[in-house]
């Protein structure tokens, strides 16, 4: 058995959902020990949510830049931070703790301008620290089974990337009711530019890239508010064009009655098909040319190290978001003792995504904001 990693937490108090997924995935596999934490913006609410979570006194904090220089000067001070707060404080909390030489975990999208999502990467490259962004899907071991397929050339080459996540929780305007969450998700100034696009869009944007292993070359978005009074998107479409000359097509809503968490990727080649569904997502459905379809389970025999290594417990018993969430936490861990032993990490631990992709997911964002006021046009997605 290893020492717990010390991990602190800035975010995720009393009435926090993703908090607590956080805290119960990077326990899972006995990786990380949660120390300390600055849970709410609200002091008393921060001191009473630590407290609940049985952190000591002096492991309390009200505000994330007390907490990262008092734990810089700990010797027994946090060695990774996760930060689980509304998107516009991410970028000034990373840069906290990255400046104190700690390791730092994400929640996306991960800043809400291009310009302080190039200062994390620039900040990273130059300080060698991990940054893993909690793209929580690319956990799921058929994801990793399918970008595994890909790679190895079982598709022949991509020509089409289907991807869609419709939700239907804001059909009407929740945030009108008091509803924390969506409050700040449908708020420019907490969530940045985009509503939709930014909460979903982004997971979509990312685990197509992530199966397929293509950069998105250019987009051309509609995106709509369809309840009135809504400031920012609660409806996206948008065409993609890849790099190696691949067309895709992305649609996110959460307006869309009867969809409860409904993320969706379909890609194709010229030799097979992959389907893969986020609420069936033991399975993963292999098409060859000229062949009857497969059914792939998890946990089933034929499948690849990637999928293998991610995979907990035996085929037929249900596993899903939370076992992928861990092993996002699990991956980032052995890199992060990696670093501090100076050694290579396991390379099977790599695919958690990084800052860099972290950029590319804020740049996501504003090209398909821009596209849209620019009446769908296409837009480059080069970062610059």
């Amino acid at each position: 058995m290893v020492q717990p990693l010390r991990l602190g937490m800035v975010g995720g108090g009393r009435g926090a959902f993703i908090g607590g997924v956080h805290r119960l995935c990077a326990r899972m596999d006995g990786q990380y020990e949660l120390v300390a934490g600055a849970l709410s913006s609200d002091p008393q609410r921060a001191k009473e949510s630590a407290a609940e979570l049985g952190l000591a006194p002096d492991r309390i904090y009200t505000s994330f830049a007390e907490m990262a220089a008092a734990e810089a000067k700990r010797s027994d001070g946090i060695e990774v931070v996760s930060i689980v707060t509304p998107n516009d404080s991410h970028h000034a909390i990373a840069r906290a703790f990255l400046d104190r030489g700690i390791d730092v975990i994400c929640d996306k999208p991960m800043t809400t301008t291009i310009e302080d999502a190039l200062d994390l990467v620039q900040t990273v490259r130059r300080t060698g620290l991990i940054f893993g962004v909690t793209h929580n899907y690319t956990g799921y071991p058929m994801v990793r089974q399918a970008r595994e397929m890909v790679a190895a050339g079982e598709l022949g080459t991509i020509r089409v990337v289907q991807v869609e996540y419709v939700q239907d929780w804001l059909t009407t305007k929740l945030e009108d009711t008091g509803q924390k969450q969506a409050a700040w998700r449908v708020d420019p100034a907490r969530a940045g530019a985009g509503g939709c696009l930014g909460d979903i869009g982004t997971h979509a944007h990312n685990l197509a890239g992530f199966v397929s292993g293509l950069t998105l070359r250019e987009l051309a978005a509609d995106l709509s508010r369809f309840v009135p009074g809504r400031r920012l998107d609660d409806n996206v479409h948008m065409l993609l064009r890849f790099e190696n000359g691949a067309r895709g097509m992305l649609w996110g809503s959460q307006v869309a009655p009867g969809n409860e968490n409904g993320l969706r990727l379909r890609v194709y080649g010229d030799k097979a098909g992959l389907e893969w569904s986020q609420e069936q997502p033991n399975q993963l459905r292999f098409s060859p040319v000229g062949q009857p379809p497969r059914v792939l389970s998890r946990g089933g025999p034929n499948l690849g190290p990637a999928a293998s290594r991610a995979t907990r417990i035996p085929s037929g018993h249900p596993e899903g978001y939370l076992e992928a969430f861990a092993n996002l936490y699990r991956d980032l861990a052995e890199q992060i003792r990696a670093r501090r032993a100076k050694r290579a990490p396991d390379p099977a631990a790599l695919l958690v995504p990084t800052v860099e992709d972290g950029a590319h997911g804020v740049k996501f964002i504003h090209a398909a904001v821009e596209s849209s006021a620019k009446n769908g046009a296409w837009v480059d997605m080069q970062l610059k």
